[in-house]
């Protein structure tokens, strides 16, 4: 087993529960890690021994462009996407934070961290 990591997916997305959020959107940055075997591709060099991870960012960019009102939700669908796309993914830990919260006061970012 090994381990594929996507840090600091960057989109624009319009997630969030209030008016302004949703209408005018944010920047949001996703970190995935995933475990799965590593073995076979690490001996053959080939991209088909291989989980292509260029497939995994393309869910996790599918995902985001589906509006959310909470960052949980938006993380477990694409959690759920994942594990139904590749069978042979074992441990996946996702990290997605908004920046610039609508908070009362300054906050870089939130983020919510999911472990499955």
């Amino acid at each position: 087993m090994g381990k594929i990591s996507l840090e600091g997916m960057e989109f624009y997305s319009h997630h969030g529960y209030y008016k302004d959020e949703i209408t005018r959107g944010n920047k949001f940055v996703v970190d995935l890690s995933f475990e799965t075997n590593i073995e076979k591709p690490g001996k053959s060099d080939k991209l088909e021994d291989a989980l292509n991870y260029e497939d995994a960012y393309n869910i996790v960019k599918a995902e985001m462009a589906i509006r959310s009102n909470l960052l949980e939700h938006a993380g477990r669908r694409i959690i759920d996407k994942l594990r139904s796309q590749f069978k042979e993914i074992g441990a996946i830990e996702l990290k997605l934070s908004k920046y610039n919260p609508p908070l009362v006061g300054i906050v870089q970012k939130v983020s919510v961290t999911i472990k499955d």
